[in-house]
């Protein structure tokens, strides 16, 4: 063991830091620049490997959700970090912490524009990481690291970047001592208990859940709150956590990413407090107000960018469950009956000429097991299994923030290492599977229970729907004709079949549910 003080080598030294830290569990796909970083690498260390730059980004920002850890991510140079942009996009609104470290061309040789050498290295990831660094000295790079996991785990949660040139790890460095920082936000107690009496004095108060309730294990302190106020309780709009269980009669809906369409879905209201979740996230252009005429909006967030930019009312940078339960001391000043219960959807029609969305998504409610852990990546299936697919609790649920396809199916194949005997179920689409395919290959290789659904419309359905708002019929570029994912996911070593009939969907979904090991279900729809 090395002592305090003792001199050591660069890699040695960020290995020590790294096994401090318990982030013993490294995503990567090195290349030439990266392997001095790899020598001797660690016995009590595990190297998840991924076939892609995006996919293992991917992996890693599932597994830094799962369990609740930042995640060292292993990249190559130049076109490495290209490739996972998309991924390290996506992590950066998921607010997940992932410390990426990537290789650069020796620094013995940078003077002379060597082969692989990474022009602008720092550049290359930015706005997308919370810090990007290519430490002056070898012997800094280990302190460089270090600095980068605290902040990347300091809210709002996020990737940060570490570029180290090849010549760097075999370097002589100190140690880094350990140290601990708080990742709490404590808010300004005045504007807190402005939040609570007007939350208190409101007549008909209604709460938005956004995803950082869920990241910061909020969900029992706001269904607490809500049920003290009889409080409905929306879902922010393209929220990609369950926030609140979806089968809690408080439970209102989805907020509709529409600026118009969230007005009308909040009159009525006096007050709106949103937890953990932007004031509002629109993905159409609209008009007019930001809320009903005489609403107040209180927003409760973890992060001043968000805060900043918030249209209207007032925003509470805050740590989340602490403000909720500091709200729960405000008792409402009079008695309110609790909203009608929003009302279940309908078992669907079957249909005898194929499989329905609605089918296969009814069909899965009935069929998960208990404790089941969902990862959605189907837009065009998404809005049914808002209807027909409840999330029940705290970490049930998670998609991507950014809307960029290729985090699901890798994701899930993070979230099942990191959440050892639960059941993962990853429902992604034709298009978004192709995205990230490779990712089966991993998941094949770690044994794991993971549950892929294949949605096979054959097109990029969303994009079809979206054309139709611009007055595009018939969009080129959609179609999605010929792909056998049983045999791209047989071919990777997972286990596989087809289904297009109605009658023998149910016996399909049962069995890919039950499988010990990866098991890809495609699943061909109509429309």
């Amino acid at each position: 063991m090395t002592r305090p003080n003792q001199a050591t080598t660069v890699r040695e030294a960020v290995f020590g830091l790294l096994r401090a830290e318990r982030m013993t569990t490294v995503f990567g796909n090195p290349g030439s620049l990266e392997l001095p970083m790899l020598r001797d690498f660690p016995d009590d260390f595990r190297y998840v490997l991924g076939l892609q730059e995006s996919v293992v980004v991917g992996m890693a920002d599932g597994y830094a959700q799962a369990t609740h850890r930042p995640v060292l991510v292993n990249l190559h140079s130049a076109a490495g970090v290209g490739h996972a942009m998309g991924a390290l996009f996506t992590a950066r609104r998921n607010r997940t912490p992932l410390v990426v470290v990537a290789g650069q061309q020796a620094r013995s040789l940078m003077e002379g524009h060597p082969y692989l050498l990474s022009e602008d290295a720092t550049t290359l990831p930015r706005p997308y990481v919370k810090l990007s660094r290519e430490p002056a000295r070898a012997e800094d790079v280990p302190a460089a690291i270090a600095r980068a996991r605290h902040l990347a785990t300091a809210p709002p949660a996020g990737p940060v970047f570490v570029s180290v040139p090849s010549d760097d790890w075999d370097r002589r460095a100190e140690p880094v001592a350990l140290r601990r920082a708080s990742t709490t936000v404590a808010p300004d107690p005045a504007l807190l208990a402005l939040a609570g009496q007007a939350l208190a004095r409101a007549q008909s108060p209604v709460l938005i859940a956004g995803s950082g309730v869920d990241r910061e294990g909020a969900v029992p302190e706001l269904v607490a709150l809500a049920e003290a106020h009889n409080a409905p309780v929306w879902a922010e709009p393209l929220s990609h956590r369950c926030a609140f269980p979806e089968l809690h009669p408080l439970f209102a809906g989805f907020l509709p990413p529409v600026r118009q369409d969230i007005v009308r879905a909040l009159t009525g209201n006096d007050l709106v407090l949103s937890v953990g979740a932007p004031a509002f996230t629109y993905h159409v252009p609209g008009t007019g107000p930001h809320l009903p005429p005489g609403t107040d909006l209180y927003l409760l967030t973890d992060d001043p960018e968000q805060a900043s930019w918030c249209p209207v009312g007032t925003a509470v940078i805050t740590g989340l469950a602490s403000a909720l339960r500091m709200l729960s001391t405000h008792p409402p000043r009079i008695p309110r009956t609790p909203p009608p219960a929003r009302p279940r959807a309908l078992p669907p029609t079957l249909s005898t000429s194929g499989i329905t969305q609605a089918h296969l998504v009814h069909t899965l409610a009935e069929e998960r097991p208990a404790g089941c852990v969902l990862v959605e990546e189907a837009p065009g299936t998404r809005p049914v299994m808002c209807e027909h697919l409840p999330n029940l609790g705290p970490e049930t649920f998670y998609t991507t923030a950014s809307g960029a396809l290729g985090h699901g199916l890798p994701a899930a194949v993070g979230i099942a290492l990191g959440r050892p005997g639960a059941r993962v179920v990853a429902v992604v689409g034709d298009g978004s599977a192709m995205y990230a395919v490779q990712a089966l290959w991993t998941a094949a290789q770690l044994h794991l229970p993971l549950t892929v659904i294949v949605v096979n419309n054959r097109r990029y359905a969303t994009v079809e729907g979206f054309a139709e708002r611009f007055g595009m019929p018939k969009p080129v570029g959609t179609a999605l004709d010929g792909l056998d994912f049983a045999a791209l996911a047989a071919a990777q070593g997972c286990e596989s079949s087809r289904v297009d009939d109605p009658a023998a969907l149910a016996p399909a979904v049962r069995t890919a549910l039950t499988a010990a090991c990866p098991y890809v279900l495609e699943v061909v729809v109509e429309g």
